[in-house]
């Protein structure tokens, strides 16, 4: 893949290229040339930079975590999304905090067309439309990428965010086509680019449902899913105080609906061996759902209207890509949408994706210097998974750029962490889906504390500007000085403080008792306390944290001494370049893997399924001797 300087037309010249400008490719970009980088961001189509070809929905458990965390390094998925979304709700509201999730719906071209916006008005960040045949790579580094018309752009990074367009194949009943997601280009030639490179590939598949006509449905006979009264937004920048929400509605599946699938499964894709690809297994399609639950009466359905300027509909729950004549069918079983047009037919497609194990932490490729990748080229599925790795792709090859110092975020540290330490670390045999339950300290991973956990190390590499961190530094010290407040003031058990604690229905106290201490009682909150006793006003969410840092002390400070404890594992760094053959007494699969994957950290390493308790205490051993060596040689 060596490039001759004589023979081809260099059209230009960067520090950072990223290939693709989905929902990855725009946080990559945008964080690159926000750091200062000339950036070069290249799309299939200049119409479709951030497209949902998916659902029109931001966020969600685990992905609403991700959102705020983009948010809070300084990216742009949760400002766009409070300019451009038309309902929100926040999720899991009976539970505790730790699970709470912001999820909106999104007005689908708005939302493109104001990150469109955004990006071809950032300074440092110029937008092509190409498509990208080869990234060139010289003596194990990469140097550019060439266009299928056989210009060249060279960079000294290059992110991969190539989404499901690599070799894309979409799939409706028998019929099958060459493409990309809505209609668009596959990118055919990049997947063998890849290959040459020493690039592990898998082949991965997703799904969409039918979009249906507004006019088409009876609502009368679906229950109707408003947003919530209190507005709310994703960004810790945002200021929007209303906004009109725009209903969702749910429906269900019936036996009619089963048996007209049951009795079409012979012609389903999945069954006949059309589709060749691994889908997900937590957003499966209807025939799968079918075939998986046969004693489930009946599968939900989220109707999600697309935006505020068409009448298009997605039908969230029933991906497929059954023939037509069985989607029309089994539509019209389900109540609202007996009398239901199709605008759009569901379809899979199937695309290539990258071994993801071949990343570093950083996500650039462990045997090609400056080359990353981001989004579902690396197997995950979700427009939240996607921007969560190009913001750290962007940042990474801005400061590979630069001769900064990476960032790289724990699973201690991000619900991003968690995920790309999942990715590099494991690996996914399926299109991998961000959930609550991958984090282990969620306590401390919450979407209401994005900003105190990130921004700091957003602003240590040039993402935070000025006046974001003018508003957190300011938020920082309420919260500070209210605790103090909190800690400092008491209250004695004089017959009017007993009276004034039963009116408002708290329990008595016997001795001198400071606001702090009463807030630990979970029947207590600081707007109760503060209408008895004029406490302090607090900004809602300065009093947020405050509630929350109070309430679930001991279970917080639980987790940061299990947080300290994996700590020092994380510390104990592994060479890089580490023979693990040499290394005596590990099993031969403990061997084998660690040579695959190549750990940064003993903690690292202890997380590799085949690594074994009795492989990490052999590391351990190992490197006390190496160091206890190193110091002998001094």
């Amino acid at each position: 893949m060596d490039c001759e300087e004589g023979n081809v037309f260099v059209a230009g010249e960067y520090e950072v290229i990223v290939v693709g400008a989905g929902h990855a490719g725009v946080e990559a970009a945008l964080a690159a040339a926000r750091i200062g980088c000339r950036t070069l961001l290249v799309t299939l189509s200049m119409d479709n930079i951030a497209m949902m070809p998916c659902n029109p929905s931001v966020g969600g458990p685990a992905k609403g975590h991700l959102v705020r965390e983009v948010d809070a390094l300084g990216g742009e998925m949760g400002i766009n999304a409070d300019k451009t979304c038309i309902q929100f709700r926040m999720l899991n509201t009976g539970k505790g905090p730790a699970v709470h999730a912001l999820r909106a719906q999104a007005d689908k071209k708005r939302y493109q067309f104001m990150m469109k916006e955004t990006c071809e008005n950032t300074e440092h960040l110029d937008v092509k439309q190409l498509l990208i045949d080869r990234v060139i790579i010289e003596n194990g580094k990469v140097t550019g990428v060439q266009a299928e018309t056989g210009e060249i752009y060279k960079a000294a990074a290059v992110v991969m965010a190539t989404g499901t367009y690599l070799r894309g194949r979409i799939i409706v009943g028998e019929h099958t086509y060459t493409g990309g997601p809505n209609g668009q280009r596959a990118a055919l030639r990049f997947s063998d680019s890849l290959r040459e490179a020493g690039v592990r590939l898998m082949r991965f598949k997703t799904g969409t449902p039918a979009r249906v006509d507004a006019r088409t449905l009876d609502y009368d006979k679906m229950e109707k899913q408003p947003g919530d009264d209190a507005c709310r937004n994703f960004s810790f920048m945002s200021d929007v105080t209303t906004r009109e929400q725009t209903p969702c509605w749910l429906t269900y599946t019936n036996e009619a609906t089963h048996k007209i699938l049951r009795d079409n499964m012979s012609r389903a894709p999945m069954a006949n061996g059309i589709i060749e690809g691994i889908g997900p297994r937590y957003c499966p399609s209807i025939e799968t759902k079918i075939l998986r639950f046969p004693d489930k009466a009946r599968h939900q359905l989220f109707l999600e209207p697309e935006g505020l300027h068409t009448n298009e509909v997605y039908v969230q729950g029933m991906s497929t890509s059954m023939p037509m004549d069985v989607q029309l069918a089994f539509l019209h079983t389900i109540p609202g949408l007996e009398h239901a047009h199709v605008m759009r037919a569901g379809y899979a497609i199937e695309y290539d994706c990258i071994d993801p194990t071949q990343l570093r932490p950083t996500l650039e490729f462990k045997t090609i210097k400056g080359f990353f990748s981001a989004g579902q080229s690396n197997g995950t599925s979700g427009y939240e998974e996607a921007a969560a790795q190009g913001i750290i792709a962007g940042i990474n090859a801005a400061m590979l750029v630069r001769g900064g110092e990476p960032l790289i975020l724990k699973r201690s540290d991000a619900y991003i962490g968690v995920l790309i330490d999942d990715l590099v670390t494991k690996g996914t045999s399926e299109p991998y889906r961000m959930m609550t339950s991958r984090a282990e300290y969620r306590l401390l991973l919450r979407q209401d504390n994005a900003d105190q956990r990130l921004t700091p190390m957003g602003r240590r590499v040039g993402l935070v500007s000025d006046e974001r961190w003018e508003r957190f530094t300011k938020k920082q010290k309420a919260i500070q000085d209210a605790m103090a407040y909190l800690k400092k003031n008491s209250i004695n058990p004089t017959q009017e403080i007993r009276k004034k604690l039963s009116e408002a229905g708290i329990e008595p106290i016997r001795n001198a008792t400071t606001f702090y201490e009463l807030l630990r009682r979970p029947d207590v909150t600081y707007t109760g306390l503060q209408t008895v006793f004029s406490l302090p006003e607090l900004e809602p969410e300065v009093r947020q944290q405050v509630e929350i840092s109070i309430t679930y002390e001991g279970y917080i400070k639980k987790q940061q001494e299990q947080v300290e404890h994996m700590e020092k594992l994380e510390e104990k760094l592994l060479p890089e370049d580490m023979d693990y053959q040499q290394v005596p007494s590990l099993r031969d699969e403990g061997r084998e893997k660690l040579s695959k994957i190549r750990p940064r950290s003993v903690g690292q390493a202890s997380r590799i399924s085949g690594v074994s308790p009795a492989d990490i205490s052999v590391l351990l051993v190992w490197l006390e001797q190496q160091r206890r060596l190193g110091k002998s040689q001094k």
